[in-house]
């Protein structure tokens, strides 16, 4: 949907809620796609969202659940806590079982046993195997609905086996499996129908297969999936036994929340904070993190208390010290961003850490020289001090080389550590710049005060 046309639908859409106008509203919205209805209610109020998806539910029950399908998992848990258990129970009957179980642990326990015992005993048993595994791996994102047959079965029953077993969600690979259901091969859909009708399924399979386990990390599924190209990856247990298989429109909500919460964590956000949310709920999500700012922040103001003699001897080094401080910060978040980016796909670790460490060291005091003396240069013609502009432009080098050995260490010390390389980085790394930087400043012009004077 088109941003204009969105702008549209959406202030149509409060409109009719606003007026009560259900009828309309459906006709606004029955024609749209669940992926576009979805991103229309992630602009509504809780209270607006509530009445668009019973509005939904009332006319097409299938189409409600799939609007459920795409919605964020905070968003979609926000909603179900609103409804009653039958008609909980009936919408996650309609859509995949990875998708409830995405959802459900977002929910308060009596409600979650309660909805499961509501449900009918197949699609609630497939939810309860998928939350047996941990949050975050290929167990718990993975669906159990694909197709597997026998090595000895011949193309032209696998064909039939087909058309009887209906559409599944992962209908692009045919899984061969031996008598222990253990993973063998796998056939592409193309090859199956170009292959004779009397062919084994073991002569035609692909026996190099790409596969993943159940408590591998849904990131190195997703790095997986591109690396290789795949539509769909097999999930197998500890015993190779084909248990799921992860497709890529998982993949893809995979690549899309990781990126979310990198890039809310690297500026210290709560990833579920939405501009919908009340101003109370913000400040509760925020203020933590503002408070964990404040203490790392503190440190640059005692660094500045140890040269009030400097300054107040020379007061133009004020105009200076935020400028040192916020260009060293820049190109620390810059590494940073290089880093965690690397370290997302795998690409950086320990082993690799000398050469990104030296690259980095290089670009820093590469930016910084032309900076400094570019700013150094500047400064002492507009201020007639050539020994000022010297310090200036050596403040910045350092501060710039100071960023980029901090900026690379911090979240590959953090991976170490077990702990997520974007959380925190970011304070940690303004804490050194605002350091180093007015340390550097106000350190060489105290040694050099004589002639700056």
């Amino acid at each position: 949907m088109k941003v204009q046309s969105q702008r549209i639908v959406i202030s149509s859409t409060r409109k009719f809620i606003n007026m009560g106008s259900m009828t309309r509203l459906w006709n606004l919205l029955k024609n749209f796609h669940a992926a576009d209805i979805s991103s229309v209610m992630e602009h509504l109020v809780t209270r607006e969202k509530l009445t668009l998806f019973n509005t939904l539910h009332e006319r097409d029950s299938q189409k409600a659940a799939e609007v459920l399908s795409e919605l964020d998992e905070e968003d979609a848990a926000g909603i179900i806590r609103e409804l009653p258990i039958s008609q909980i129970s009936d919408i996650f009957q309609i859509i995949a079982s990875d998708d409830v179980a995405s959802i459900l642990p977002l929910l308060p326990e009596e409600m979650q046993e309660k909805i499961l015992e509501e449900m009918e005993e197949e699609p609630s048993g497939e939810v309860q195997e998928l939350l047996h595994y941990e949050e975050e791996t290929a167990g718990r994102i993975m669906s159990p609905d694909f197709y597997a047959l026998n090595q000895s079965t011949n193309v032209s029953d696998a064909i039939t086996a087909m058309q009887l077993e209906g559409d599944v969600e992962s209908a692009f690979y045919m899984y061969v499996v031996d008598d222990g259901f253990h993973l063998v091969g796998v056939i592409s859909l193309r090859q199956l129908l170009f292959a004779r009708p009397n062919t084994k399924l073991q002569d035609i399979m692909t026996r190099d297969i790409i596969n993943v386990r159940t408590d591998t990390d849904q990131e190195q599924v997703a790095r997986s999936v591109a690396d290789y190209n795949l539509v769909a990856i097999p999930v197998v247990d500890e015993e190779n036994i084909l248990v799921g298989v992860v497709t890529v429109d998982d993949v893809i909500d995979v690549i899309d929340k990781e990126a979310t919460e990198d890039m809310y964590k690297m500026v210290s956000l709560d990833s579920s904070d939405r501009i919908q949310d009340s101003p109370l709920k913000s400040i509760k999500k925020r203020l933590p993190f503002l408070l964990l700012s404040l203490l790392t922040a503190s440190v640059a103001p005692l660094v500045v208390k140890q040269f009030t003699g400097t300054i107040e001897k020379l007061v133009i080094l004020v105009v200076f010290m935020p400028l040192v401080a916020s260009l060293g910060g820049i190109a620390g978040n810059q590494t940073i961003a290089i880093i965690v980016r690397e370290i997302a796909i795998g690409q950086a670790d320990w082993m690799s850490a000398r050469k990104a460490l030296f690259k980095e060291l290089m670009v820093g005091l590469g930016n910084g020289a032309v900076i400094g003396l570019i700013l150094g240069g500047i400064t002492s013609v507009l201020f007639q001090r050539p020994f000022f502009g010297l310090i200036i432009g050596m403040a910045i080098i350092i501060n710039l080389f100071v960023a980029a050995l901090v900026g690379t260490l911090i979240p590959l010390i953090l991976k170490l550590l077990r702990l997520d390389p974007a959380l925190g980085s970011v304070n940690l790394l303004t804490m050194c710049t605002d350091s180093i930087g007015f340390l550097s400043l106000l350190g060489l012009a105290t040694l050099f005060l004589s002639k700056l004077s």
